[in-house]
């Protein structure tokens, strides 16, 4: 991928998200009514540590695109590792990429994720915009539910495939909301539904990053067998703090990004 590709890839993977977190066009409608941009601090993609579908594997476009990696990151009892990745150009959002650790499952489950990668073609596997290709394999609802409760992230990225789990608003670019409790204060009082998982408000000043979140959309995914609803994206709110150097942090803190990878449950439909 060029740079010329770049925002259009960029822009695909937001419209395909769109598809998974209804909430956040109209999220980001209502700040963009009262701010002159509302910027994407970054943008977090799933994956599974296979060869094939690893870390690497989506990074490469973007990487050819100038995005290098600059952080990574341990869950152990997530079993996920992750890089996050930034574009010379300071407009561009950072990527945010984790992989879960296949070789912790049970071998049954094991061999049932082999199973749905070996089933992507090669040349889908080249395209620019893999990271919001969706799924390529079929599953039933059943095995969906196995993976479901051995590990979450596991059984998103089977259920969904390749796309993005959350856009995040810098808080810090808003002329309207200077902070994380204002944002969460504006979010509320407009029926939006937060995650409370870990309090409201994930990370601290001293961390030199705060983070809130949506709860995820309600999203029908069709089974082999069945459909169901299951938890989409959510839309997710970071204000950064300057370091002793006076330039504002641009990393991930560990514990509070544990707290916002688990997309478990989801808002209540119909509000």
């Amino acid at each position: 991928m060029n740079q010329e590709q770049l925002r259009p890839t960029l822009e695909a993977i937001w419209q395909d998200y769109l598809t998974l977190t209804p909430q956040a066009r109209q999220i980001h409608d209502l700040l963009a009514s009262c701010n002159p941009q509302v910027v994407t601090d970054h943008i977090a993609l799933r994956t599974f540590d296979l060869p094939r579908v690893g870390i690497e594997q989506l990074a490469r476009p973007f990487e050819e695109a100038g995005y290098g990696a600059c952080g990574e990151y341990h869950f152990p009892v997530e079993q996920l590792f992750a890089r996050h990745y930034e574009h010379p150009d300071p407009d561009l959002p950072k990527l945010f990429i984790s992989a879960f650790h296949v070789d912790s499952l049970d071998d049954e489950a094991r061999n049932i994720v082999h199973q749905l990668v070996s089933q992507i073609a090669d040349t889908e596997l080249q395209r620019d915009d893999f990271s919001c290709s969706g799924r390529h394999w079929k599953i039933d609802f059943g095995t969906y539910q196995q993976l479901l409760a051995l590990s979450e992230h596991a059984a998103w990225v089977a259920a969904f495939g390749f796309r993005a789990d959350h856009f995040t608003v810098l808080v810090n670019a808003l002329q309207s909301h200077r902070g994380i409790d204002e944002i969460n204060d504006f979010l509320l009082q407009r029926g939006f539904h937060l995650d409370t998982s870990g309090g409201l408000v994930k990370g601290a000043p001293d961390e030199y990053l705060e983070q809130s979140s949506t709860l995820p959309d309600p999203v029908e995914v069709g089974f082999s067998d069945r459909s169901a609803l299951l938890p989409g994206g959510r839309y997710e709110f970071v204000r950064r703090y300057p370091r002793p150097d006076g330039r504002l942090y641009q990393g991930f803190v560990a514990v509070s990004a544990d707290q916002v990878l688990d997309s478990g449950g989801f808002r209540p439909p119909g509000y």
